[in-house]
Order: C-alpha cells, then sequence, then structure tokens
C-alpha cells in the first residue's frame, strides 16, 4: 500500500514515522512546499530503519505530486498550526484554500485515494474536502475523535490514579464524540470504563469534570506549553486510522464523517463512532444519546454548521 502524507511538519512528519514503523505500508511519499523539508525528514526517517527493523520505503518530494500518484490513502495535514491564544476555528479562512488546491492536486494523481483530513479547522475542512470534491462519503474522513478520545482516556487514567487506582490510558476505554473543537467536543463519560467497570462507580463527579475539561481543551493546553500544536498524538492518531484502513480492520475509531439522516442531522461533517476497513467508512454506528450528553452534541453539530457558514467562497458552487 502507497500512502502519501501532505505537510512535512511536525505533526505530517510524526504520521510518516509512525506509518513507516508499523511497517504495513510498502512506500510512504511525505509531500511538502518548502524546499528541502520533505526530503530532510525522509531521510532522517529511513535512516532508522535499520534501527528500528522495518522495510517501508519513505521518499520526500518538494511540491511535486506526481511522485504521489497511485496513493491508497492520503493525510493531509497542510496549513497554519494554531499559536497560543488562537482556536482552531481561527484558522478557517487560510486553511480551507490551502486544503482546497492540495485535494486538487492529489486527485489528479490518485483519483481513487482515501482521504484523512488533518488540517484545523477539521470538521469544516473535511465538509470542504467532501463537498468540492463530489466523492462519496466513505472516501472522506476526518482525524479527530481518535485524539480527542486517546486524549480522555489519557485524562481519565490521571483521574484513576488521584483515586488510588493503577491505571494507564491502555486500561481505560473511553470515547468523544461530536466536534473537533476546545468548547463543543462530547466525551461520553457514560460509555467510559476502566478494566470495564463504569469510570461514573469509581470516580468522583469533581474528578470525572475534571477530566472531561481537561480533555476539551487539551489541544490548547499543549499548544500553550508547547508554543505551537501537538504533533505526536495528532501524528500517531492519523496513522492510526490508515492502519485500519490497509489492514481492512473493520475497526470502530471516532471519527469526523458526513452525516446523511444519522443522529437526525444532514450536510454536516462531524465526529461520530464508526467503521473503518478498506473502503474508508465502511458504517456509521448510531449511540443512543441521552440526557446532557444528547444536548452537549446537538450544541457542537449547531457549532458546527456555524463555522461551516464561514467557509463562504471555497466552498464551489
Amino acid at each position: 500500500m502507497k500512502v502519501t502524507v501532505v505537510g512535512a511538519g511536525n505533526v505530517g512528519a510524526t504520521a510518516a514515522n509512525v506509518l513507516a514503523t508499523k511497517g504495513f505500508a510498502s512506500e510512504v511519499v511525505l509531500i511538502d512546499i518548502k524546499e528541502g523539508l520533505s526530503e530532510g525528514k525522509a531521510m532522517d526517517i529511513m535512516q532508522t530503519a535499520h534501527m528500528l527493523n522495518f522495510n517501508t520505503k519513505v521518499t520526500g518530494v518538494t511540491n511535486d505530486y506526481a511522485a504521489t500518484a497511485g496513493s491508497h490513502v492520503i493525510i493531509i495535514t497542510s496549513g497554519i498550526p494554531r499559536k497560543p491564544g488562537m482556536s482552531r476555528e481561527d484558522l478557517i479562512g487560510v486553511n480551507a484554500g490551502i486544503v482546497g488546491g492540495v485535494m486538487n492536486s492529489c486527485l489528479e494523481h490518485s483519483p481513487e485515494a482515501i482521504f484523512i483530513i488533518v488540517s484545523n479547522p477539521m470538521d469544516a475542512m473535511t465538509y470542504l474536502a467532501l463537498k468540492n470534491s463530489k466523492l462519496p462519503r466513505n472516501r472522506i474522513l476526518g482525524q479527530g475523535g481518535m485524539l480527542d478520545s486517546s486524549r480522555f482516556r489519557y485524562f481519565l487514567s490521571k483521574a484513576l490514579q488521584k483515586a488510588g487506582y493503577n491505571a494507564t490510558p491502555t486500561d481505560v476505554d473511553g470515547m468523544v464524540i461530536g466536534g473537533h473543537s476546545d468548547k463543543t467536543m462530547v466525551p461520553l463519560v457514560s460509555l467510559a470504563t476502566y478494566k470495564g467497570i463504569p469510570v461514573t462507580q469509581l470516580l468522583s463527579q469533581e474528578l470525572i469534570t475534571e477530566a472531561v475539561e481537561q480533555t476539551k481543551v487539551g489541544g490548547a493546553t499543549l499548544t500553550k506549553l508547547l508554543g505551537t500544536s501537538a504533533w505526536y498524538a495528532p501524528g500517531a492518531a492519523a496513522a492510526s486510522m490508515v492502519e485500519a484502513i490497509a489492514l481492512d480492520a473493520n475497526k470502530l475509531i471516532p471519527s469526523c464523517v458526513y452525516l446523511d439522516g444519522e443522529y437526525g442531522e444532514k450536510d454536516l461533517c462531524i465526529g461520530v463512532p464508526v467503521i473503518l476497513g478498506k473502503n474508508g467508512l465502511e458504517k456509521i454506528v448510531e449511540l443512543k444519546l441521552e440526557g446532557d450528553e444528547k444536548a452537549k452534541f446537538d450544541e457542537s453539530v449547531a457549532a458546527a454548521r456555524e463555522t461551516n457558514s464561514r467557509l463562504g467562497d471555497a466552498l464551489k458552487a
């Protein structure tokens, strides 16, 4: 399988590195507009091949989309990253133009590719990519739910440690749906478990609330600490989605997809649990949301629609 990663910044390079070390891809192409950046990072990754025992070929190119021809999956990380104090939505104007141009260039050489959108604001960029490309919805996925769910598991494990349990993120199961936004993502506390036990039976409401709020601002917290957007977890999340597609794993992964009646919504891309396999989106899993979680999901939908309304001329007629 050939995979292209567009954007050789921190997130893109991390995704390429994880793809290489996992070993399921025969070739990874890393492409960027900055002269020499992709080539240098690809060379650096390949110089770990002997030490890490992988045979994936990683190639870097500068703005040469012909080198991406025949890609099965394409990860798009292009765009400007967040800076401290910025929301993901603040990036919409610049990144809409970038993502639109990248999609056109990729499709010219890989018309059958499945796309994973990482660029922010991710939900709006996924919607833009789908609408402008007119591809079937199974081939356009947004990476947000995988990342946010991983952050939720991390913060729940920290809460469990405070409560006296020797928990690690791998011991915890938890899911985040809704928009990939600090204010409107929806961590599903009702479904979260520690070794099969609902966390609501193990944690105080105070600790649960703390974990939820830390999850929602997880990206902003890292941006403040790092001075730019996070990259290890976002890159790994995108690579994990590619893996599920490459291996036809039919794995349940929260992802941003286009809704056409599911959850009572239409004409919208937002995070929900889905099955990922060889065709990309294989199935949308409809959860029965109730009470506060249903209300918060509805708020998230409204916020995503408002952000989409700001795409303006970036959306083709």
